[in-house]
């Protein structure tokens, strides 16, 4: 019997073609938005990315798009409190959500981001997919699960994506991959395949470009 959510398979070579290539595009930074007022024009694909603060979301994008600082990492949970657009290529915006999580952010800036978050998922007809960042150390944890339960009420697919999986080992890996699966068997929105990212080591980042360039 096949596993549910299995671990995505590396692409064959037609599809890490194209994926490299779509990576290969200009990447640039649009704005910061903190209104949807400021959200830019809904004229092409998106997809956007979210994780709990210091997940690794900034080194995984900038490990996809080969930049060294097109989303600024940082060791200091919560920096990231705009909804960041990036161009990739003619054709897509990679967005990069407000780490979530944050225990000394004042309570009203939450409120604020929850609210813009709920607002981005409900309202954004372009938007093709969420890539949800889990770090493999620790699996899907309490604070993961208000935005799983956030995209599920928005109706928006996501596909869950391990980060650091390079820190841990085999025996750890399975563990982790079990108890993932089983939190998101509860989740209707959860797209059934997950990926294996490590962003200093580029494990799975063909694997991850393929997939988005599928969406396009």
């Amino acid at each position: 019997m096949a596993l549910p959510f299995p671990v995505a398979e590396a692409p064959d070579e037609q599809a890490a073609e194209t994926g490299r290539k779509l990576f290969a595009g200009e990447s640039l930074f649009v704005k910061g938005v903190v209104a949807m007022s400021g959200l830019p024009p809904a004229d092409r694909v998106e997809v956007c990315f979210a994780g709990r603060s210091n997940v690794g979301k900034s080194s995984l994008i900038n490990a996809l798009t080969g930049t060294k600082a097109l989303a600024r990492a940082s060791n200091t949970p919560g920096r990231t409190q705009e909804i960041n657009y990036f161009t990739q290529g003619p054709g897509l915006y990679l967005v990069d959500l407000p780490g979530y999580g944050y225990a000394n952010a004042p309570l009203d800036k939450v409120k604020q981001w929850q609210k813009l978050l709920k607002q981005y998922l409900s309202g954004r007809q372009t938007l093709r997919r969420a890539f949800v960042l889990i770090d493999s150390r620790h699996g899907i944890k309490t604070v993961d699960e208000e935005i799983l339960t956030l995209l599920d009420t928005s109706a928006v697919t996501f596909q869950c994506v391990l980060t650091k999986i390079d820190k841990i080992s085999l025996a750890e890996r399975e563990k982790v991959l079990d108890q993932v699966r089983g939190a998101l068997a509860k989740h209707p929105a959860a797209y059934p395949e997950l990926v294996l990212t490590s962003s200093e080591k580029g494990e799975g980042i063909p694997t991850l470009r393929s997939i988005i360039a599928g969406l396009e």
